[in-house]
């Protein structure tokens, strides 16, 4: 017979989860606030895209639509005049770039306009492959704004100036994504040679 033992935790875990919740929270919303910036001003050489996940059913979910509706916004400004479109196929096809472009084109977007990077599954590889097609220096990345930090600092790698500009979602999905960014910045801060 198998009989099973309840184990309490040390103090040191308790008491490193009751200090480490508000460090997360805090970061967790730094990170959002940081994405709520007024638009950038110029002219840059790109308007880029980050990938986000397409439905079920194939049609581009309300983040791609989110973002790229902005990405169109601020190409019609002149902002820049070509928008790259980022994303492979993640859970479901198609490519994340190939929804995105279709909201583009759904916007006006002619695909003279449009460049798509279709292989990438992550915003480490959004930046690297978006470098490998394109020789800009100036680009803007639209995302999510507790996304938009680390987009920053990924795609810094890659180009010479980079200007973050965030999307809000609707407050559930945002608190979510928070969070999830929180710890997915964290952990490249600690292993910034996994990037």
């Amino acid at each position: 017979m198998i009989t099973w033992t309840k184990r309490r935790p040390p103090i040191w875990a308790i008491a490193a989860a009751a200090a480490g919740f508000p460090i997360w929270c805090g970061l967790a919303i730094a990170l959002d606030r940081y994405g709520h910036r007024p638009d950038p001003g110029g002219h840059f050489d790109a308007i880029v895209v980050a990938g986000c996940r397409v439905m079920p059913n194939g049609q581009p979910s309300l983040c791609i639509t989110r973002r790229t509706t902005k990405a169109v916004e601020l190409w019609r400004r002149g902002l820049a005049p070509v928008i790259v479109l980022t994303g492979g196929i993640g859970a479901f096809p198609p490519a994340e770039s190939s929804a995105a472009a279709a909201v583009a084109r759904g916007l006006g977007v002619p695909d003279s306009a449009m460049i798509l990077e279709s292989k990438s599954t992550s915003t480490a590889e959004n930046a690297r492959f978006s470098r490998a097609l394109v020789d800009f220096n100036r680009i803007v990345v639209v995302t999510d704004s507790y996304h938009v930090r680390r987009c920053e600092w990924l795609f810094g790698k890659y180009f010479g100036e980079v200007r973050g500009v965030g999307v809000a979602a609707p407050w559930p999905y945002r608190a979510r994504g928070a969070f999830r960014e929180a710890l997915a910045y964290a952990y490249y801060i600690a292993f910034p040679s996994r990037v």
